[in-house]
């Protein structure tokens, strides 16, 4: 790979699209407005391709995705709602998903093999899903063994986690879950067996447990990956009910109980509405908690008038702020940050993509293998089974 120097280090030069940087993601700050288009003709040169492609592309958007590139999705929705909706288009034979690559991954599950799906820019990853590897996950079910738990353990992963680790919890039993089905998911998974391992936000299986399913927070453990035997002894996975592992999201991890202290004090009478994916004690301050569609329908059928502070990704708080302007949308924190790694979907990256598939070349499909594939779509099936609530993210 072509490096620059600076210095004693050499950074990666990644092209435009074709490359990643796995380590990039960790700790990207991201303060203030984001930069206009550097081209005042991509948008133009994006509805030209659009409309050549016509019903041949499928435009996926992710709440979290910047307005530039919104505005051209023609569904909007969470990860596992975009996928769905890709499913339910067999006869668009591309689907150009404005997201991270979980979520491209996870449309390539759900979609026929007639259709391809493309992320425009391979460097759109996800911290979260990154701090649950494979190997990481098999090592921590080799340890359960040594423990003499692995039996009583069902696996749970959420949404946001990759292929091979929803298929990881289909071979052994398990099954994915969102953050609105959470409970429910853990509620079939208590039937199935005596403890849980939670992957790989801890933040949603501890808040789930405790708040919604009476678990204290004694019962809940945190495995690490990058400590011998996730730095918990035998007693303490036999004494544990989830074991959750150390992984957050980048965003909503940020979010603090000072925050809530702190919108309190200044916006009087404010209502604090936070993603599960918050810690634990900003939940627990919050006045309500739900997934990213709770909080879009909560706003939309608030009373005019009524002040809300939002603990989610800052482009959507800034997108419901600008559609609901009879009412007082704030970002929870007074750091502004977005995800670093759903702002690398820009427009650059899209109309690059789109022209490709104009010019009948295919760039950056996202293709998961057959066995793969299968066990992960049986941990979805578990998923898509459990009773109740749609599952969003």
């Amino acid at each position: 790979m072509t490096t620059i120097a600076d210095g004693p280090k050499s950074l990666p030069l990644l092209f435009l699209g074709q490359s990643t940087d796995p380590h990039s993601e960790r700790g990207v700050e991201c303060p203030g407005a984001l930069p206009p288009a550097s081209d005042p003709d991509l948008v133009e040169r994006a509805l030209k391709a659009k409309a050549t492609l016509g019903d041949q592309v499928f435009v996926l958007g992710h709440h979290y995705q910047r307005d530039e590139v919104i505005q051209f999705a023609d569904v909007t929705g969470d990860s596992f709602k975009l996928a769905r909706d890709a499913a339910a288009r067999p006869d668009a034979p591309y689907i150009v998903f404005c997201g991270v690559h979980f979520m491209a991954e996870s449309a390539d599950i759900l979609t026929n093999d007639q259709q391809t799906v493309i992320l425009p820019d391979l460097a759109a990853g996800c911290s979260m899903a990154d701090m649950a590897r494979i190997q990481q996950v098999e090592a921590a079910w080799d340890a359960l063994a040594d423990a003499g738990v692995a039996d009583v353990t069902v696996p749970v992963t959420y949404m946001n986690s990759s292929a091979d680790i929803k298929a990881f919890c289909g071979r052994n039993g398990g099954a994915v879950c969102t953050s609105s089905n959470a409970d429910t998911a853990l509620e079939w998974a208590f039937e199935q067996g005596e403890k849980v391992l939670f992957l790989p936000d801890q933040h949603l299986g501890r808040n789930t447990a405790v708040l919604k399913m009476g678990i204290s927070l004694d019962e809940c453990v945190v495995y690490d990956p990058h400590k011998p035997g996730g730095g918990l002894t035998r007693e303490q996975l036999a004494a544990a009910k989830m074991i959750l592992w150390r992984g957050h999201c980048s965003v909503h991890g940020r979010f603090t109980a000072a925050s809530v202290d702190d919108v309190r004090a200044r916006v009087p009478g404010v209502n604090v509405i936070v993603h599960p994916e918050c810690r634990h004690d900003v939940v627990v301050k919050a006045d309500l908690v739900g997934s990213t569609e709770y909080i879009i329908q909560t706003l939309e059928t608030a009373e005019p008038g009524t002040s809300w502070a939002v603990g989610t990704e800052l482009n959507l708080v800034q997108r419901l702020a600008k559609q609901h302007t009879d009412k007082n949308i704030v970002f929870l924190d007074k750091t502004v940050c977005y995800c670093a790694t759903m702002n690398r979907i820009d427009l650059p990256h899209f109309v690059w993509a789109l022209e490709n598939l104009v010019a009948g070349h295919v760039v950056n499909p996202i293709t998961v293998d057959a066995d793969t594939e299968k066990y992960a779509k049986l941990a979805l099936d578990r998923m898509l089974a459990l009773p109740g609530k749609t599952a969003q993210d």
